[in-house]
């Protein structure tokens, strides 16, 4: 599929099936036909899927391509190896890795040059001018640090509350289904969907006592269908029914517990209301 920014430039969507894999064959005929640069995140932010990005960046550098890997949700989840796959600049989120709010570091390969969208005192190689925010750089150095020593460790006890809370829902809710690739995704994201319950509902009913999502933060001001699954070409019902819930270090066996009991209880009160509607 094909996006054209009007005197700007031609985005080209990359293919992906319903497990949110991108199909590698159909990215190999989009950079072989020529592109300016490929953008692919490491991990998806909806549904957890966690992208081949070595693959991904020797395509890339096969092609002469510069390859920007979106790391927002993989930092300090997954390993990722700027130096040997491949990439050109790697993004990273300060809040996705225990860092503060408000900071994120962009690295660039040596030798590759951008120019600056804000001009001045030629800060950081003369690549974004302004005032440091140095508390945020040094929360991230050091949040940085720590994951790198507690990664393996913490993302295991994670994967084990996730699937815990994931056999917990499947075992009382009998039309729920799991989204994005089961085996290669991120610890902390379990997205489920109800088919039979608008997420809406849910949503309103658990609101006041869980913290669950119907999609991305950075798209919670757009009141439509998620694009992630849409892409992936889902039913309409697994979609108007998708619910996103995030995982992480501070989480407890407690909190998995009941949040399995608020949203098992949850669907049975709306199955009930919905069958004295009918």
């Amino acid at each position: 599929m094909k996006i054209f920014l009007k005197g700007l430039a031609e985005i080209i969507l990359l293919k992906v099936n319903q497990q949110a894999q991108i199909d590698l064959e159909h990215l190999e005929k989009v950079c072989a036909d020529g592109a300016s640069l490929l953008c692919v995140m490491a991990a998806n932010n909806e549904v957890g899927t966690i992208y081949p990005i070595e693959k991904i960046g020797a395509i890339a550098s096969s092609h002469n391509i510069p390859f920007l890997c979106d790391a927002s949700q993989a930092g300090g989840k997954i390993p990722l190896n700027f130096q040997d796959w491949g990439i050109t600049y790697l993004a990273i989120s300060g809040h996705k890795l225990y860092a503060p709010k408000g900071v994120g570091a962009l690295v660039v390969r040596n030798g590759v040059h951008l120019q600056p969208m804000i001009y001045g005192g030629g800060h950081q190689q003369r690549m974004r001018s302004g005032t440091l925010n140095v508390p945020g750089i040094v929360g991230l150095g050091e949040a940085c640090k720590l994951r790198q020593l507690e990664m393996e460790v913490d993302e295991t006890a994670i994967a084990l509350l996730r699937n815990h809370l994931q056999n917990s829902l499947q075992g009382q809710i009998p039309d729920l289904v799991v989204n994005g690739n089961l085996n290669n995704r991120l610890s902390g994201n379990l997205h489920i969907s109800i088919p039979s319950i608008p997420n809406s509902a849910m949503i309103a009913r658990v609101r006041h006592q869980l913290a669950i999502s119907t999609g991305a933060a950075c798209s919670s001001g757009v009141v439509a269908p998620s694009h992630v699954l849409q892409a992936m070409n889902l039913p309409d019902n697994i979609i108007e029914g998708a619910l996103r819930i995030g995982i992480g270090k501070f989480t407890a066996k407690a909190e998995i517990a009941k949040a399995s009991f608020l949203i098992i209880n949850a669907v049975k009160e709306i199955h009930q209301l919905l069958s004295q509607d009918c």
